[in-house]
């Protein structure tokens, strides 16, 4: 037999065996995921036994059994709430040990040692297997209290994320295990001590594939971002379950897993500590593309309900909607509401918008009040402010003018108080000026009788329809919508901030903001929310009664509502309240933090003036031209905490290739910043692609059109934010896999492929252009085309001007 037909046939023959070894392999983990789904099912009977437990308690009719009732479903509900989530990979990781140096066992039933006992290993370099650990994204216990999977946040865990062959432990083996349902399809395994020859219930220990990691790089990208709680890797690890006291600052560049790392940190510290994170967890994205990217990786580790992920647009509550201001400011407008010069510009603002509009003369009979007409020449937001009280009391008529009503209102905003919580005083301190000016101030010497008229006085006068309506006119409860609207004056603005902008800057501010109406209702911009939301703080909110609680359906079908007295809220309700109203949290996460303007540090400060810190940024990447400047905001918004620092050094996401081209942006906007390195290469290098016949929109198209053909997974198209209405009318036809997106819009996403239109374009938006441009860059995981223009410059081969060597 010919020498290249024998090998031909030994290479079938060790294929086949591979896969026999592979098929059984996927058999034993079908086996273990069918036993861990039967004990899930007895769990999920279990949690149902106890809400039906719950109601019957109620039954009984006592205060104490149904504040029982209500806590039992509280918490039965959230534990069948967890049994029920449908897990993608539910059972995703196996390590297999090697004896410890002690026989302890932790709260999860895993043996705590960490390093092997003295003779694990014998002489002749083989070893048994002493302990098999399956991670999964919740814990679960057989009958016997025996671990069937460990929560991938135990301490029992760290070991499948930190251990190398630099430093294995007791790992010998590390699985990786791919489900979709109840049904295993792969594994792949690392070898972490390969000198061994370790033995598993008397057979030696079987390695399939070639590792867990690259496999996991190598799959399609969707809109959707998917957990890396397979593939955790050891310096992400380490940021993960780092101690959640004080401030912890993680830093790295693109593609180390730094947004991953952050939502997966969220999960941890709710294992570590459920209780002390009641308060909730807070996680500001950049953008709600980012928000609808991520917000699915924390159901899918196992957390709901604690954790909110809101874009910096959506933060306050003026902010229509969850994904909030979508808008985005022309630089130059972006850069002075960012910057904390508006911070006075803002207190005056605040103040100043009592006095609206010009008065004139009285229009109103005696007894009634007396508002001035608007100017011919006021803004659509400026309203008319009364300049004169009226009021009949003890027979007689009592003025106040214009010029005592300014004293009074000088008086009242004398202090640092916000304006709204003002009202009470300014209303004392007018009541105050009309009972000196009536006649009833010297009747009485008498102290008790005098105070007693004067009480009479208050209560006539403040109670009357003409003190009410004035009083409602002239101080007004502002809202900051109102407030931003009134800045849309360029006189009023131009004095609110004189000495803090000049004129250029007072013009294309007030302009910026008459795309709202008089009430300040109209499209918002994303740095908008930030003043919003700082006028907020400066006008304050005045006390609201309490809703009362809806009564509970039970009670009324068992008669209880009628015999009990009323009950105060549920734990359910008030952890929806609390959810609702929540304003603080107990754990800020921010994302991109580089991004951050100081008005919108501010903002995000005040949600974490409690709380303990997780930020996660790479100086660059980031869009905001003064850094300084954001850099001391941020240290007031952190305060005194005492700060922990992480970096993230390896690019998991663009190829070596992709990652080397990208070095050159840096290199221009930051000299001297090293990029992460490259894990792996495709021998793929990027595409240049001039504009083909002068038509931007074809090329783009073109382009688009013959990625998609090329990868499976998404493609994303990235212009200068003045374009991106006009690229997703170019993309329009192409389907659900492309996106056409803004220079600012790509923070924190990847894609498949990524088409890079006209990298001057994006270069130019704005002093930090070149940082955007090396973001956007960065987004492919596979393949990267450049399309250039006129203003590129590109050389004969169609590379930019700003790429080449």
């Amino acid at each position: 037999m010919p020498s290249a037909v024998k090998k031909g046939a030994s290479v079938a023959a060790q294929d086949a065996a591979v896969e026999s070894l592979r098929d059984r392999e996927i058999g034993v983990e079908q086996e273990h995921l069918d036993r861990v789904y039967r004990r899930l099912e007895e769990k999920i009977d279990e949690a149902e036994f106890l809400m039906n437990d719950a109601v019957k308690r109620g039954q009984v009719g006592t205060p104490g059994a149904l504040a029982e009732r209500d806590a039992q479903v509280f918490r039965a509900g959230i534990h069948l709430n967890r049994l029920n989530s449908e897990f993608e990979d539910f059972l995703f990781g196996r390590i297999d040990l090697l004896l410890g140096k002690d026989g302890e066992r932790g709260p999860d039933g895993a043996y705590t040692s960490v390093e092997p006992a003295d003779d694990a290993v014998r002489e002749d370099a083989t070893a048994d297997i002493a302990e098999t650990l399956h991670i999964g994204r919740i814990g679960v216990l057989d009958s016997d209290y025996a671990p069937l999977v460990i929560d991938w946040r135990a301490p029992a865990a760290a070991p499948f994320y930190r251990s190398t062959p630099k430093d294995p432990g007791r790992v010998v083996r590390r699985r990786v295990i791919r489900s979709k349902g109840r049904q295993v399809l792969g594994v792949e395994d690392d070898l972490m001590r390969p000198e061994l020859t370790a033995s598993l219930g008397g057979e030696k220990l079987p390695v399939i594939g070639d590792g867990a990691l690259m496999a996991a790089l190598g799959q399609a990208r969707s809109h959707t971002m998917r957990d890396i709680v397979s593939s955790i890797q050891a310096e992400q690890d380490l940021v993960i379950r780092a101690p959640a006291a004080s401030v912890t600052e993680v830093t790295g560049g693109p593609g180390t897993g730094k947004t991953a790392v952050a939502l997966h940190r969220a999960a941890y510290l709710l294992y570590q500590d459920r209780r002390r994170y009641a308060g909730g967890i807070l996680i500001v994205s950049p953008t709600p593309l980012l928000v609808a990217y991520t917000e699915g990786v924390l159901p899918s580790l196992g957390e709901e309900g604690q954790v909110a992920i809101r874009a910096i647009g959506s933060l306050s509550d003026d902010a229509a909607g969850l994904d909030g201001a979508t808008a985005y400011d022309e630089p130059p407008v972006a850069r002075i509401k960012g910057s904390s010069r508006m911070l006075p510009v803002l207190r005056k603002a605040a103040r100043g918008a009592l006095e609206r509009g010009r008065p004139a003369a009285p229009r109103q009979e005696a007894g009634q009040l007396s508002f001035g007409e608007e100017p011919e020449d006021a803004p659509a937001a400026a309203v008319a402010t009364p300049d004169r009280l009226r009021v009949v009391a003890f027979g007689a008529r009592i003025e106040l003018e214009a010029d005592e009503l300014r004293r009074i209102r000088d008086n009242v905003l004398g202090g640092t108080a916000p304006v709204n919580l003002l009202r009470p005083r300014a209303r004392k301190l007018l009541l105050d000026a009309l009972w000196n000016k009536s006649s009833g101030r010297g009747r009485y010497t008498d102290p008790e009788l005098a105070a007693e008229l004067r009480s009479s006085f208050d209560e006539d006068v403040s109670t009357e329809t003409p003190f009410l309506e004035f009083l409602d006119a002239w101080w007004p409860e502002l809202t900051p919508r109102r407030v931003l609207a009134a800045m849309a004056d360029e006189r009023r603005l131009a004095r609110w901030s004189r000495r803090v902008l000049n004129q250029g800057e007072v013009r294309r501010l007030a302009r910026s903001l008459r795309r709202l109406d008089a009430a300040g209702e109209g499209p918002l911009s994303v740095h908008d929310v930030a003043l919003l939301d700082e006028l907020q703080a400066l006008l304050g909110t005045p006390a609201r009664p309490r809703r009362k609680r809806e009564a509970d359906p039970l009670d009324q079908l068992t008669g209880l509502e009628e015999l009990m007295p009323q009950r105060e809220e549920t734990q359910w309700e008030r952890a929806e309240r609390l959810a609702a109203e929540r304003t603080e949290y107990a754990h800020v996460i921010v994302d991109e933090a580089q991004d951050l303007t100081p008005m919108q540090w501010r903002m995000v400060g005040r949600r974490g003036r409690h709380a303990t810190w997780t930020v996660v940024g790479d100086p660059a990447q980031s869009s905001w031209s003064d850094p300084d400047e954001a850099a001391a905001a941020r240290d007031e918004a952190l305060g005194s905490r005492p700060r922990r620092r992480f970096t993230l050094t390896v690019n998991y996401r663009n190829p070596a290739e992709i990652a080397e081209l990208a070095a050159k942006v840096l290199a221009l906007a930051m000299p001297g910043m090293e990029s992460p390195a490259a894990v792996r290469s495709t021998g793929v290098v990027p595409r240049f692609e001039p504009v083909r016949d002068g038509d931007l929109a074809a090329t783009v198209r073109a382009e688009a059109a013959r990625l998609l053909a090329e990868v499976d997974g998404t493609v994303g198209v990235v212009v200068a934010m003045n374009r991106r209405e006009q690229a997703r009318g170019w993309l329009a036809e192409l389907g659900e896999r492309v996106v056409a997106l803004g220079s600012l819009e790509a923070k924190g996403l990847e894609y498949d492929a990524t088409v890079v239109v006209s990298p001057a374009e994006i270069a130019d938006e704005s002093p930090a252009g070149l940082r955007v441009l090396y973001v956007a860059l960065t987004r492919a995981t596979q393949q990267l085309t450049v399309v250039s223009g006129e203003r590129d410059l590109p050389d004969a081969d169609g590379v930019p001007d700003l790429l080449r060597d």
